[in-house]
């Protein structure tokens, strides 16, 4: 399988490699793909019925089910077959570091927001209007700013937890060493990224179309092509 010793930058086009490579690990037994989705997004319905607890439940063992798939990948690699229960692996592969992922995803999240919340406080104060002591009427597309804000900072959270569960469920990282170099392997492959959102947004648009059931083809082949750009990035 090789040693870890990226990243590299790779060319522009790879972006596409990723998402066609990712379809065939998916094709190689679809069922158990499908099936593995399935059973996550029934796991997530129940989260979601367990206020405040369910949400945080979800964010920190979205990296462990991220790595139970990444290791069903790096199985495929091997020859082997990727099966449901490889969507669990990572509760048995470096469990505490991927937790920890998802704490310093989380407490990222949480900080962005109170940025995010600061900016549209004191744009809303400057509504007031302090002579009449009534609000004015707000044109709301001042929220624009902090919308703008959020996006722009959530871009390298989204870079540093990318690759982050499979280097630490298959390379033995920490969650921190992982996330620097998730950050670094984005960052250094920028182009090839930009043609790999632009082509998954298409494919989003395609797969919405027969009642979002392309979606159940999409998911598994996205997240496989996140171990085939892990690949590519930082060994190959």
């Amino acid at each position: 399988m090789g040693d870890l010793h990226g990243p590299g930058s790779v060319p522009a086009g790879n972006g596409w490699r990723w998402i066609t490579k990712g379809f065939g690990l998916f094709r190689q037994n679809p069922v158990a793909w499908i099936l593995a989705l399935v059973v996550w997004i029934v796991i997530l319905l129940i989260l979601s019925m367990v206020p405040l607890v369910g949400s945080l439940a979800t964010t920190l063992l979205s990296p462990v089910i991220g790595a139970g798939f990444m290791i069903g990948c790096s199985a495929q690699d091997r020859g082997e077959d990727f099966t449901v229960s490889h969507l669990f692996s990572g509760f048995q592969q470096n469990f505490g570091q991927l937790v920890l992922v998802g704490v310093l995803y989380l407490v990222g999240a949480v900080v962005i927001m109170m940025d995010v919340f600061s900016v549209v406080g004191a744009e809303m104060m400057t509504l007031q209007d302090p002579a009449a002591g009534a609000a004015v009427m707000p044109d709301y597309t001042f929220f624009m700013l902090p919308v703008s804000i959020a996006f722009m900072l959530f871009i390298p959270l989204f870079m540093a937890y990318w690759f982050a569960p499979a280097l630490v469920a298959l390379d033995g990282l920490s969650a921190v060493a992982a996330m620097k170099l998730s950050f670094l392997g984005a960052l250094k492959n920028v182009l090839p990224f930009l043609v790999y959102g632009l082509a998954s947004l298409v494919l989003g648009v395609l797969a919405a179309i027969p009642v979002f059931l392309g979606f159940l083809v999409l998911i598994p082949v996205i997240t496989a092509s996140i171990y085939v750009a892990y690949r590519d990035i930082y060994f190959d």
